[in-house]
């Protein structure tokens, strides 16, 4: 498994392209339940990490299958 600051790193990049190149999907980066913790004090770990970058980098792939010809 990736360190965090690798992880870190990668949801930081990724997240700038969508900001940049793609802002139609950066609202819903906001509306990702992992980023909208249900517990007070949520555990957050690498798997966390790892999930959450699976998720941004799906969000992002399916957008640009969609909308490309």
């Amino acid at each position: 498994m990736k360190k965090t600051q690798e992880l870190l790193k990668e949801i930081t990049e990724i997240t700038y392209t969508i900001e940049t190149k793609y802002p139609e999907l950066y609202k819903f980066l906001d509306e990702n339940p992992i980023t909208i913790p249900i517990v007070e004090h949520p555990t957050i770990n690498n798997k966390v990490f790892s999930d959450y970058l699976v998720e941004l980098k799906n969000l992002l792939n399916n957008h640009i299958k969609s909308h490309t010809k």
